[in-house]
């Protein structure tokens, strides 16, 4: 019935691109009316505006507005970046993968989970320390403050346009299917409303509305995991057993090896997921809500549980929906297709647990999901406008707060614009690659330029700006010159870059880009660049200066 919908879910949690062209045919349809959903649906709507009203009153500075005046606490901030991090594609995606593909939707989800360790270790301390909104604080700290802006400006903006379209897209072809919305009002809608969070609630409203989602996915998802095990006597070799015996692979679904066509897109995947993680923006972003680096590295600590956590819970669901989704006729068409297309198996699972009520529980959670996620990329785009653009680069540093928070809010309303557009826009089309892409940049821009800032003497603002520049163009180009859009969407025989992930390429000529030409540049900036380096390093492990109180 929908092959349509799915990949533009199982898009967001980086489904193969073969694996999502076939879910991308057929048209949507809608499911029965869930009065259940509604009702769910306007209570969290209605809790979330009314954070956002309260926070309106607490946003006096450009710190509040942007940081949540830097009093989140590292559970709280945990939470947060956990909500800010589980799309409800990768909860419906990766369930979907272990659903059609068993244990290699394991490993998948594993990609997403890895970049947590390197942000803990090599980011986040040093990442709070020497910054005060925005990791182009980072960035520029000793280099050139208009030329490295301009660079994380730009690299943040992409990295945002991509992902917000994915999630547009897939919040109308979700809403419309879970809800019977018309696909332009549905995203219509979800465009207002992380516009409101942002424009009037800014980062304490979008930290709450990601606390409350994070709880709310979690629950739900703990929930139908454990009613899983209880149907089979909570014995994982019963699930295991069961699920070979009804799906169609049999024994293939316990071995890995499926999802990548080979070793070289493997491998550039796995690059992207764990490096693309520690350059966007939104997510770098929430470092700065919370006092200290303390508080910082708990942040990492305790989002790496909660994100790990929800990634077993999906493997579970993903092998429970096997087990009672895929043998219940109620749940498929006349052709024997999961209604809805694959992707719909945890929604499937949630009735199938929980009845009509639950169902309308998880439809709910899926559009909180939806919404927290937009509403933290909304507001890292518009702090890189606002903060890095206008203040920094075209004011020089001599804005007013007023001025910079009047532009976030302006440049609020645009990406709201724009989102919504592209979303329309992009309805019909295969979007999977966006948030390849995204990541791709991520890990092949922001990454490489954040990283050696903080940790390499010898960077100065020519390689930065040269190697930067040079990882963001090859990633976009490589990946345009893929199979996914030369081939799939441009309608070409053959692509001239043979692999669908360009991040093992683009990262590489970041890298050896911003290495080559700070090491032959012996200009005066360069040598003063280089000399700034120690008062950095001592600033970035002690605290001393920085935004904040200071512990460790």
């Amino acid at each position: 019935m929908i092959r349509r919908l799915m990949a533009l879910l199982s898009i967001a949690a980086f489904a193969p691109g073969a694996w999502a062209a076939d879910a991308l045919t057929g048209a949507v349809a809608k499911q029965p009316l869930n009065v259940a959903a509604i009702l769910m649906f306007v209570a969290f709507v209605g809790a979330t505006l009314y954070i956002t009203y309260w926070a309106s009153k607490k946003n006096n500075s450009a710190a509040d507005y942007y940081a949540a005046g830097g009093k989140i606490t590292g559970f709280q901030n945990g939470l947060a970046i956990a909500g800010d991090y589980m799309s409800a594609a990768s909860f419906l995606g990766i369930s979907a993968l272990v659903f059609t593909s068993g244990y290699d939707g394991l490993i998948y989800s594993i990609g997403f989970l890895v970049g947590w360790p390197i942000i803990l270790f090599l980011i986040a301390e040093r990442l709070r320390n020497l910054g005060k909104y925005t990791f182009a604080d980072v960035a520029s700290y000793r280099l050139g403050q208009t030329q490295i802006r301009s660079l994380s400006a730009c690299g943040s903006l992409v990295v945002v346009a991509f992902y917000l379209i994915a999630q547009m897209v897939g919040a109308g072809k979700l809403i419309q299917l879970l809800f019977g919305l018309d696909y332009h009002v549905a995203v219509i809608l979800v465009g207002i409303l992380m516009c409101l969070y942002v424009l009037f609630g800014g980062m304490l409203a979008t930290t709450w509305v990601q606390i409350i989602k994070a709880v709310l996915l979690l629950s739900g998802a703990s929930f139908m995991a454990l009613m899983v095990m209880k149907h089979v006597n909570f014995d994982f070799n019963a699930l295991f057993s069961e699920a070979i015996k009804v799906h169609p692979k049999g024994e293939a679904i316990m071995s890995p090896g499926g999802l990548v066509k080979d070793p070289v897109s493997a491998f550039s995947l796995g690059l992207a997921l764990m490096f693309g993680t520690a350059g966007l923006p939104h997510i770098l972003m929430r470092f700065f809500t919370v006092s200290d680096a303390k508080e910082a590295r708990k942040s990492v600590l305790y989002a790496t549980g909660f994100i790990g956590y929800f990634y077993i819970l999906t493997f579970i669901i993903g092998f429970g929906a096997i087990l009672l989704v895929s043998t219940n006729p109620a749940f498929k068409d006349a052709a024997g297709a999961l209604l809805g297309g694959n992707n719909m198996a945890a929604v499937h699972l949630a009735n199938a647990v929980g009845g009509s009520i639950f169902l309308g529980f998880i439809s709910a959670v899926a559009f909180a999901t939806i919404l927290a996620v937009v509403a933290g990329l909304t507001l890292a785009g518009a702090s890189a406008v606002s903060h890095d653009l206008y203040a920094s680069v075209i004011k020089k540093g001599k804005a007013n707060e007023k001025d910079e928070i009047r532009v976030s809010k302006i440049t609020t309303i645009a990406l709201a614009v724009l989102a919504i557009g592209l979303g329309i826009l992009f309805e019909k089309q295969n979007i999977a690659f966006m948030v390849g892409l995204a990541f791709s940049i991520a890990a092949s821009c922001n990454f490489p330029v954040l990283l050696l800032s903080m940790y390499w003497k010898k960077l100065t603002t020519r390689g930065a700006m040269i190697g930067g520049w040079l990882g963001l163009v090859s990633a976009v180009g490589l990946m345009v010159l893929g199979p996914t859009i030369w081939v799939q969407i441009m309608g070409h025989e053959k692509a001239i870059f043979p692999y669908e992930y360009p991040a093992l390429f683009s990262m590489a000529i970041a890298f050896v880009g911003i290495w080559f030409f700070s090491i032959t540049d012996k200009s005066a900036e360069g040598v003063n660049e280089r000399a700034l380096f120690f008062p950095q390093f001592v600033r970035s492990q002690t605290g001393l200066g920085a935004s904040g109180a200071v512990s460790h």
